[in-house]
């Protein structure tokens, strides 16, 4: 009978394991090493012949339910768990570029996927090209004979853009590119870009698939097991695996993914709707906003608009300042998708190793505040984002 749950069920029985105690949850399997049977066992597990535990670095009983409940989520062949989001974006790097290779990429990609790849990854002849891939001609542009990887994130951070993810992956598909869409901002609840094409889905597990702003973990989901044969050993050999406790964490987090997932979602449009009116707001940027420039694209591809807001206070950089230092129930925080709700200023904080000019053209401006909604009570947010407001 569970091989054929639906969402929300794996969401709490996709991680069951067998254990000898028939302990309701998944334990922790708190152990650097495993012992084997005999020798031939241990040459076995080596060989790859029994899938038998070796060491934590390697895998891991916890880790691995972990593994097998986000693959299902996404349906993909594996995911891989590896130590924070940007493990994950490393990783991927790693696994499938080489030394004069070029990756396409959105612009306003998440802060540290960007500047890793040009501050660090150039030094190494990996070439790089950031476009705004809400208009999927400019991949096409983009597109050069040692390009071999086509890097999305939909919606975008924090900008919002979404891509449309068919025509950029038809495009990708057309050259021979692999596709690796980060999808942290919707979570599997509201989006699956394996089911639309991708290669590879990967998240921020900190963020919404955790859910509570507890652990840091990054998960790499493979749609062929061709492409986990690439992803697995390169994570192995980095050593950037995660924690058993991490991952018992995660399996704790996901089961109130979607029931989380859904009340924010509900908040935020509520709230965006609201600031869309508000005198003291030039612009709000949200998918579940007739406004918003993709609209109808992201109500194709998505199942929602999430619970990401970003918005524009008129005033410019002073005003969001006021704002976000006079929020006393909204936490001044990075980061996004756990109960609570947080605000955050990108130009100063997640996008600020970017160079300016960079920032600014792919629409990270200075007065850009973004907002990460919660499941606090929607009028309580609201109060709390008037009253701050009102000091402006």
């Amino acid at each position: 009978m569970k091989e054929n749950l639906k969402f929300d069920s794996v969401l709490i029985h996709g991680a069951d394991v067998e254990d000898n105690f028939g302990a309701a949850v998944t334990p922790i399997y708190q152990a650097s090493t495993f012992k084997f049977k005999n020798a031939d066992h241990g040459a076995a597990c080596f060989a790859g012949e029994d899938s038998g535990f070796i060491y934590t670095r390697i895998g891991n009983p916890t880790i691995s339910a972990m593994e097998k409940v986000l693959a299902k989520l996404e349906n993909g062949y594996s995911s891989v768990g590896v130590s924070s989001g940007m493990a994950a974006v490393n990783t991927v790097y790693m696994a499938l570029l080489n030394a004069g290779d070029h990756i396409v990429s959105t612009d306003a990609v998440y802060g540290p996927s960007r500047v890793v790849m040009e501050k660090h990854w150039s030094r190494f002849n990996v070439e790089s090209t950031y476009i705004d891939t809400t208009d999927t001609a400019n991949i096409e542009k983009a597109i050069k004979p040692n390009t071999k990887v086509l890097y999305l994130e939909t919606p975008a951070n924090p900008t919002i853009g979404i891509t449309d993810l068919k025509a950029a992956i038809a495009i990708a598909k057309k050259h021979n590119l692999i596709v690796v869409v980060d999808n942290t901002f919707c979570s599997p609840v509201l989006q699956k870009p394996l089911d639309l094409g991708a290669d590879i889905s990967l998240h921020s597990m900190t963020k919404f698939i955790n859910g509570h702003a507890d652990i840091v973990g990054g998960v790499i989901i493979c749609k062929t097991k061709e492409m986990d044969a690439k992803i697995r050993p390169m994570m192995v050999n980095l050593g950037c695996n995660m924690d058993p406790t991490q991952a018992y964490m995660v399996i704790r987090g996901v089961k109130t993914l979607s029931i989380r997932v859904l009340k924010q979602q509900e908040n935020a449009q509520i709230i965006a709707e609201w600031l869309e009116k508000h005198p003291k707001i030039e612009k709000v940027l949200y998918p579940g906003l007739k406004s918003h420039p993709q609209y109808q694209i992201g109500r194709e591809q998505m199942s929602g608009p999430g619970s990401l807001i970003s918005f524009e206070v008129k005033g410019g950089i002073n005003a969001g300042k006021v704002l976000m230092n006079n929020v006393r129930l909204i936490l001044l925080a990075v980061s996004l998708g756990g109960v609570e709700s947080l605000i955050s200023h990108p130009a100063s904080m997640t996008h600020s190793k970017m160079d300016a000019q960079a920032r600014l053209s792919c629409g990270i401006t200075d007065g850009l505040v973004r907002f990460a909604v919660g499941i606090e009570d929607v009028n309580d947010i609201i109060a709390d984002l008037d009253q701050a407001l009102a000091k402006i």
